[in-house]
Order: structure tokens, then C-alpha cells, then sequence
């Protein structure tokens, strides 16, 4: 079997309870808060630390086997890794940053071999030049360079992109995007960037305490999380609670009876009637109805209340409203701040929004907080 595959136990120091593959040439996505286990995930598949169960297999050859006594070291393992500190030689220049990777080659071969890895992550021309001389992102190539030194079998990067401005990480996005395109290795992206992910990744795998939550693409894991656990992970704000009223199979909905006000959400047939559920529907997906042409009565879910909160973001404004009817949860959106503008939204104006049906996702109740 060709890629990665990781499956790793463990109750302590670390808790671990992490299973996933990566095939050639994807890029999976650890993430979670601080703490959550991403980087001694990293570092297990390096080599640089063991669990107490766990195996690791890259291409069909065995890195780790804990029930077989099997533990290849570091240097052993082809691996690549990209560290948040970039972790460069400050003494030497670019070129012999990375051509001291190049060990295994012929010496005769090294400094030839660094040039077009250099030229690769576009820093042809700034060979001589040492650390300091470079910029953050300009670093950052040198270490990814170095990194594929080893003609690794995968690539890991460990917050690669946290180190410098956002102009230059978007740059770097773009350039990583086109870079995995020509490189047949599986590679594994730990970021807390929940937008990092959603623009570099093909899956994701949602950490907490060690333990994978969901895994997945990663506009699923953000809109269609698998627990009100996981949705908080993700930043969902508009988490309800609410009860099944009916489940109608022919018209594909389910409905919701949220505080006395029912709601049509798409067909969830596993939660039957009377059944608590909690269930989300991301800013993004609330409509804000137009001042200036009302609702007819066509629109989904019409929800009406007053604005708490209208906070302009640049491009986006976020609002937060007080559904009518006297809900004790504030249900957030997000629209164009043209719009907000053209409909003079501010704290205190009545709004009225609609709730698409096709993007409210139903989870299973939130546990009992004792």
C-alpha cells in the first residue's frame, strides 16, 4: 500500500487515540487547540517520540510496531520536516543549509543537487545568502528545500506558516498548493488555522485531548460537524438545542420544534420524533431579508428580532440577533458589509433573517453538564 498510515494508542503522559492514511500526493490536516496532540503526532511518524501502542507505515515499510518490538530511528526514516522555528544553521548559507541534507549523495553532487532544490521553492539566485540576509518566507522555502533533501517518503510540516505576515502566507499557500502537485508524497499539515486547512487540505482530522474527533474534508468537518463537541472545535456559533416534531420522508425535511417555533431542516431520518437534538446552521448560511423588498412569505424559516451586535470585519459585517419570541440563545450571521450598509444595520434595528433549510445539520443532544 503506497502513502501513510497511522494508528496510535495511548492513556499517558500523552493521550492518544489517533487512527488515519494519507495517500501520495494529499495533504491532511492536523488540528485542534493547543495541547491536542497534533505535534506528538508529528514527531511520533519522525521518529522523534514513541507512544505506547502504535504503528506507522509508510509505503508498505513498517517505521513503528510497538506489538512487534519495532522502532526505526529518525535517520532511518525518510521523512521531511518543516518546524514553526524553521530551525536553519544561521552560519551557513542557503545552499549549504540544504546541501547538508544531501548526505547521501557524492559530495561532487551536493552543492548541484541544493541549487535545483532551491530553484524549486523559487530562491534561485539567493543561494549564498544566510538566514538572517533572508525574509520570514524566504526561510521558510529553505527549510521546505531542505526538507525534500532527503527525497523523503512524506512530508511533514509542523505550523509552517505561523512565523510570518499574512501577505506572505498567502503567497506561501499558493506556492505550497502548486508545489504538492509535483510531488508524490503524502504530507501532513499541523495547523490551529481552521482557514489554513479549509484552503490547503483534502482531509482534516479534528483533535481534542489526543483523540480524533472527526476526520474528513474539511468543509464537512467545519459545516457538518459530528458533535456539539466537535462544532465548538470548529468555532460554530449557532449551536440549539431543539426536539424532533416529524419527520416528513417525501417533502426530504425534518422538523424542529425550537422553543415553539418549528423549523425545517434537511431530512435527518436517524433522529426520530420527540427525540432531543441539537443542531447548527453556519453564519454564513443566514439570509438577512431585504428593507427594501420584504419577505412574501416564500422564505425559509423567517426568523425575526432585534440586533444585539452589528461589528463591521473589513469586506464582512458580523451581526448578532435577539430572535423574537423570547429564545435565550442570540442566533449570529454574517453578510457583505455593503449590505449591512445598504440596510442600515445597527444595534437595536429590527431585522428579519431566513434559516436555509439545507445547511441546518443536526448532531445528537449535548451530555448533561452536571
Amino acid at each position: 500500500m503506497r502513502g501513510l498510515a497511522v494508528d496510535l494508542k495511548q492513556d499517558a503522559p500523552i493521550p492518544l487515540a489517533a487512527s488515519f492514511a494519507c495517500a501520495p500526493g494529499e495533504v491532511l490536516a492536523l488540528v485542534g487547540p493547543s495541547g491536542s496532540g497534533k505535534s506528538t503526532i508529528l514527531r511520533t511518524i519522525a521518529g522523534l517520540y514513541r507512544p505506547g501502542d502504535g504503528r506507522v507505515i509508510v509505503d508498505g515499510e513498517t517505521w513503528l510496531d510497538t506489538g512487534a518490538h519495532l522502532d526505526l530511528p529518525p535517520h532511518r526514516r525518510r521523512v521531511g520536516i518543516v518546524f514553526q522555528s524553521y530551525a536553519l544553521f544561521p552560519h551557513m548559507s542557503a545552499l549549504d543549509n540544504v546541501a547538508a541534507a544531501l548526505d547521501h549523495l557524492p559530495a561532487r553532487e551536493r552543492r548541484a543537487r541544493a541549487a535545483e532544490l532551491l530553484d524549486l521553492v523559487h530562491l534561485a539566485g539567493l543561494e549564498e545568502r544566510r538566514p538572517a540576509a533572508l525574509s520570514g518566507g524566504q526561510q521558510q522555502r529553505v527549510a521546505v528545500a531542505r526538507a525534500l533533501a532527503r527525497e523523503p517518503r512524506a512530508l511533514l510540516l509542523d505550523e509552517p506558516f505561523s512565523a510570518v505576515d499574512r501577505a506572505t502566507r498567502e503567497k506561501l499557500y499558493r506556492e505550497l498548493a502548486a508545489m504538492r502537485r509535483r510531488l508524490s508524497m503524502p504530507v501532513v499539515l499541523v495547523t490551529h488555522d481552521l482557514d489554513e486547512a479549509l484552503m490547503l487540505a483534502d482531509h482534516m482530522c479534528l483533535l481534542h485531548h489526543g483523540r480524533i474527533l472527526q476526520h474528513g474534508p474539511p468543509l464537512d468537518v467545519l459545516q457538518r460537524p459530528v458533535s456539539v463537541e466537535a462544532a465548538r472545535l470548529v468555532g460554530q456559533r449557532n449551536v440549539f438545542e431543539a426536539t424532533v416534531a416529524e419527520q416528513r420522508v417525501e417533502a426530504s425535511l425534518t422538523l424542529l420544534d425550537w422553543h415553539g417555533r418549528t423549523i425545517e431542516a434537511a431530512l435527518a431520518p436517524s433522529f426520530p420524533p420527540d427525540e432531543r437534538v441539537s443542531w447548527l446552521i453556519p453564519p454564513s448560511r443566514v439570509v438577512l431579508h431585504r428593507r427594501d423588498r420584504p419577505s412574501r412569505g416564500e422564505a425559509e424559516n423567517p426568523v425575526a428580532g432585534v440586533l444585539d451586535e452589528c461589528l463591521a470585519m473589513g469586506d464582512t459585517t458580523v451581526g448578532v440577533m435577539r430572535p423574537d419570541g423570547g429564545e435565550p440563545e442570540r442566533l449570529t450571521f454574517h453578510v457583505p458589509s455593503h449590505v449591512a450598509q445598504r440596510n442600515r444595520l445597527a444595534a437595536g434595528e429590527r431585522v428579519t433573517v431566513s434559516l436555509l433549510a439545507a445547511a441546518i445539520h443536526l448532531m445528537p443532544a449535548a451530555p448533561d453538564q452536571d
